[in-house]
């Protein structure tokens, strides 16, 4: 059985953004391997939104469509999961959780994050369908309906008004969240936002649909899509086993990128929700393709410091380097 080749990158994360950069990766002759856990972060949405060209795509054909282009270009898809990375001669091994190593001379992660939600009955049994956090991904499909934002923080303030934008009947039930003063009132009261105090005890469904949110003394409220604002972190394992510190946000937790998603550990690049927390898909795929450029022109640059010390060495030309 020959050893494992050493590719020219790994990339860990097969969404829009991992597969976008693997595409963009391999049409430049890179070897590249895509490990995918098949886990999607918008795979109960109902559809994929603001996509030119691609509007309402079911999540999981998208991903399956990005999958025959990356590996019609010759990058290589493992589903598994990465659950250890370290840094090496040359570049990086990432362990898998279905056994063996992958080694790249640079890594991307593409990994997304974790929505952690509200702890309400029925919130995570009805996540992304009827109970939404972005009105760009979901907004019109509730558009003029019965819509409940359920408080957490200052950012369900700016939800409530993106909703507004899109219903005449919004509620807003603080629940627990710390009083956001009178400002927020203000704007409130002025656009004929109903406000709800009280605690928050679950939200009552038939089936997949959507009826109330009921309070803790039972009262119910007659809904069609509830919005919360989930906190959002990075799956950054591996970025803090090779020595990262993920950066806090105020709504959650991030791997800080600099330009064309660098990151602070040599050799490795992030894109997708792992590096923007409010990256949709279109966004997401395109921080992955310009990953790809940055890590591509990383590697000329080093194949080509390569290529002059040989040459001083009366090492004869060879082709660039492919894992």
């Amino acid at each position: 059985m020959s050893p494992e080749p050493i590719h020219d990158v790994v990339v860990v994360g097969g969404g829009a953004a991992g597969l976008s950069a693997a595409v963009a990766l391999a049409r430049s002759l890179r070897s590249v391997v895509v490990v995918d856990a098949g886990q999607p972060r918008n795979a109960p949405a109902g559809g994929a939104h603001n996509l030119l060209g691609r509007e309402g795509i079911a999540p999981l054909e998208l991903l399956a469509t990005g999958r025959r282009e990356a590996e019609q270009y010759g990058a290589r898809i493992v589903a598994d999961r990465a659950v250890t990375a370290r840094a090496e001669e040359g570049g990086f091994a990432v362990g898998l959780a279905g056994g063996g190593v992958l080694r790249g001379r640079r890594l991307l992660l593409a990994t997304g994050l974790v929505d952690e939600l509200p702890d309400v009955p029925g919130v995570a049994e009805l996540w992304g369908r009827s109970v939404l956090h972005c009105p760009y991904c979901h907004g019109w499909e509730v558009r003029g309906r019965r819509i409940g934002v359920l408080g957490a923080s200052p950012m369900s303030i700016h939800q409530t008004l993106l909703f507004r934008q899109l219903s005449e009947d919004v509620t807003f039930f603080p629940h627990r969240m710390d009083d956001p003063g009178a400002e927020a009132w203000e704007q409130l009261a002025a656009l004929g936002v109903r406000v709800v105090e009280g605690p928050v005890q679950r939200l009552r469904a038939e089936g997949d649909a959507l009826r109330a949110v009921v309070l803790g003394d039972g009262q119910e409220i007659a809904v069609d899509a509830v919005v919360v604002a989930p906190r959002f972190v990075a799956r950054a394992e591996l970025y803090e086993q090779l020595g990262g510190t993920l950066t806090e946000h105020p709504v959650g937790q991030l791997i800080a990128t600099g330009p064309m998603g660098s990151t602070p550990v040599p050799g490795m690049w992030a894109a997708g929700n792992a590096g923007d927390l409010s990256a949709m898909v279109s966004s997401a795929a395109g921080a992955g393709t310009g990953a790809a450029a940055a890590i591509n022109a990383d590697l000329v640059a080093e194949d080509a410091a390569a290529a002059v010390r040989a040459r001083a060495a009366g090492v004869p030309a060879g082709s660039p380097h492919r894992g």
